[in-house]
């Protein structure tokens, strides 16, 4: 049996199309990549951890990390397809299988009202950006105390660092903001959290440790060299 598009296998291997004919022989660890922390395994870690989390959401998370680097200590996940109103950022500590925070955290505005729906690298467009970012050091700026991060998917988010997508506080990130507007401020692309939490959070994320955005993209899902590694390793193999 051909096994469908790339895009369509992923939404098959999370459940979002189960019961399609297409998804007849998917399963989901065929989504998932093995390694020392293997995706199957990781994917049943972070739903435990966080079960008002998608399990769509974390199966992909769990497999891009899978992808980049299955040793990681720390990784944050983001539900961009959630209201800024509500907790959508996630931070797991994978070496004690704990979660760290639960949290608020904005989109850019260039990305929409109380839901983001647009999504670039373009520099000066201050929307946010998808896919896997690994993090970098820590410092001071206009911002306060904020987190570089280095965008590893190529036409996705490779810029961030150039377009200073950092993670930072902001005081249009709380509950009274809610209240009074029904949403979050907005960034001009970066990840803002409250600030009652950006120091330990930061601190939680700071130097190699690895944060995943997401909203269902199709292009994105279809081209995402994260998302399907074992897939990716089989067609360069089947071209040598």
């Amino acid at each position: 049996m051909m096994r469908p598009p790339r895009a369509a296998w992923l939404l098959c291997a999370t459940g979002l199309m189960a019961g399609a004919p297409a998804c007849a022989e998917t399963t989901l660890a065929q989504a998932l990549n093995p390694g020392s922390r293997d995706g199957e395994s990781l994917t049943r870690t972070l739903t435990r951890l966080a079960p008002q989390a998608s399990r769509e959401v974390l199966t992909l998370a769990a497999n891009a990390l899978s992808c980049a680097d299955p040793d990681a200590d720390r990784l944050a996940v983001i539900d961009y397809s959630l209201p800024s109103s509500e907790p959508r950022l996630w931070v797991f500590d994978l070496a004690r299988k704990t979660l760290l925070f639960e949290e608020l955290v904005s989109h850019g505005r260039g990305s929409g009202n109380a839901l983001a729906s647009r999504f670039s690298n373009t520099p000066e467009s201050h929307q946010s950006s998808l896919g896997l970012f690994r993090t970098m050091n820590t410092y001071y700026g206009r911002n306060g105390y904020s987190l570089r991060l280095e965008g590893l998917e190529t036409g996705v988010n490779h810029l961030a660092y150039d377009r200073a997508i950092v993670m930072h506080g902001a005081d249009y990130v709380s509950e009274s903001f809610i209240e009074q507007t029904g949403r979050l401020g907005r960034s001009l692309g970066c990840p803002a959290v409250r600030q009652e939490v950006s120091y330990p959070l930061i601190d939680s994320l700071k130097e190699e440790q690895y944060l995943f955005a997401y909203y269902p993209d199709p292009e994105w899902l279809e081209d995402s060299a994260y998302l399907d590694c074992n897939r990716d390793q089989e067609q360069r193999l089947a071209l040598n």
